[in-house]
């Protein structure tokens, strides 16, 4: 089982390779959208920002946060490194409902790139 602190790594290294993303998926990622990504065997939500194309101002609060980010991912720890380092398809932890993605069909469309 992933602990915080690797899921935080894995956040900040999906923040870092946001940065330097071109073409598509650095329009994608030039969203200005509050984000959460909430670890559902820790009981925990990393609450951040998507902006400027990378994932800002992150947080960690115990359990679901008050009020809901306009991109809600939820996740177990593992899947979440797995996705990041790559050994995760979201297409296939998606359609398996290992990955929960919450947002506007509009976000959603131009996320399906970063993802």
């Amino acid at each position: 089982m992933a602990t915080i602190e690797e899921c935080r790594i894995a956040l900040d290294h999906l923040s870092a390779t946001l940065a330097r993303a071109e073409g598509g998926v650095r329009d994608a990622a030039a969203l200005d959208r509050s984000l959460s990504c909430r670890i559902t065997d820790l009981d925990v939500t990393f609450v951040g920002r998507l902006a400027e194309g990378r994932i800002q101002d992150v947080t960690t609060v115990p359990g679901v946060p008050p009020q809901q980010a306009q991109i809600r991912l939820s996740m177990e720890g593992d899947d979440l490194v797995s996705l990041v380092g790559g050994e995760l398809h979201f297409a296939k932890a998606w359609a398996a409902g290992r990955v929960k993605v919450q947002a506007s069909l509009r976000d959603v469309l131009r996320l399906r790139s970063l993802l």
